[in-house]
């Protein structure tokens, strides 16, 4: 099971930069390009409601699911 992070793909939509992201958020730069990485093992709602505030998107835009067999076809 994967969850796959789509932060870029609103950056670049939205014409934002990282940094000014996290400004907009309140997390640090650090946490940040953790969870853009997918390296996080959580998200706190309040940080998801957050991201997607600054974004004006949905979570759904965010966050993917890619089933195990779905990320090793793309491999």
């Amino acid at each position: 099971m994967a969850i796959i992070i789509n932060i870029d793909v609103m950056l670049a939509k939205r014409k934002m930069s990282v940094t000014e992201l996290s400004k907009r958020v309140g997390i640090t730069m650090a946490n940040l390009s953790i969870l853009k990485n997918g390296k996080a093992k959580a998200i706190r709602f309040s940080t998801l409601e957050a991201i997607c505030k600054a974004l004006d998107c949905q979570p759904g835009d965010i966050l993917e699911y890619k089933s195990d067999e779905d990320t090793k076809e793309s491999h």
